[in-house]
């Protein structure tokens, strides 16, 4: 009779279900600190690293804007990049670059978020969430960059601008414009169209003439300036 009760219990037992793995928080990640990873906040003007400095963090922006730019060995400086949040930046020292090819410059209050190299490699290595969601912000960049090089190599400096203003305003981000940086200056949009002030200030008086943008301090841009650039 023990032998057949005990039998029965063994019987009736459920196996234990496994413990689903916590998915891992990307978000929560990358707005709080931790080991190889920190958190500062940012005024407009303040260099977080220059040119020639050594490469050894990730950074991302949770707030805020940031501008990339270069200076030659004659001096002449160029804007190659004008980052908002949730863009990454100085991601070159995971591929082996041993110092920043160019400075980050902080546009407007931000709070940055710098992960230290070896840690980003082994959360990319480990969490496949967080490294899915990091590649495709790479080939984001890429695509740019190429779209970018095309840009300057066959549209005239007035499409440049165009395409510039949409991009700065998010567009084809969730069908949304948003207001672009405050006080974004004109200097800063010749640096990065490459061309003159004196052109841009044409060019900017012409599209507010046409109602494709509101210009007074704060930026805001309409989606009919993408004619500019559709149509010759």
């Amino acid at each position: 009779m023990e032998g057949t009760r005990a039998k029965k219990n063994n019987g009736s037992r459920q196996t234990a279900k496994p413990v689903e793995a916590l998915k891992f928080d990307v978000k929560s990640f990358l707005s709080s600190i931790g080991p190889g990873r920190s958190s500062q906040t940012y005024m407009p003007k303040k260099v977080i690293f220059q040119q020639g400095d050594p490469a050894d963090a990730v950074f991302y922006i949770q707030s805020g804007g940031v501008e990339l730019t270069v200076v030659s060995g004659r001096g002449q400086q160029g804007i190659v990049a004008i980052l908002g949040a949730g863009n990454f930046f100085g991601e070159g020292c995971l591929a082996g670059q041993p110092l920043h090819m160019a400075s980050a410059i902080v546009r407007a209050p931000s709070v940055i978020v710098r992960i230290e190299k070896h840690p980003m490699i082994r959360v990319l290595r480990d969490e496949p969430t967080f490294s899915e969601m990091f590649t495709a912000f790479l080939l984001l960049r890429n695509i740019q960059f190429e779209a970018d090089l095309v840009d300057q190599l066959f549209n005239s400096s007035e499409r440049r601008l165009a395409r510039l203003l949409l991009l700065l305003a998010n567009f084809g981000k969730d069908g949304k414009l948003e207001t672009v940086i405050p006080k974004i200056s004109q200097e800063i949009l010749a640096a990065r169209v490459g061309t003159t002030r004196s052109r841009i200030n044409g060019f900017m008086n012409k599209f507010r003439d046409l109602g494709f943008i509101e210009y007074n301090g704060d930026l805001k841009v309409h989606s009919g300036l993408l004619n500019v650039i559709v149509h010759d």
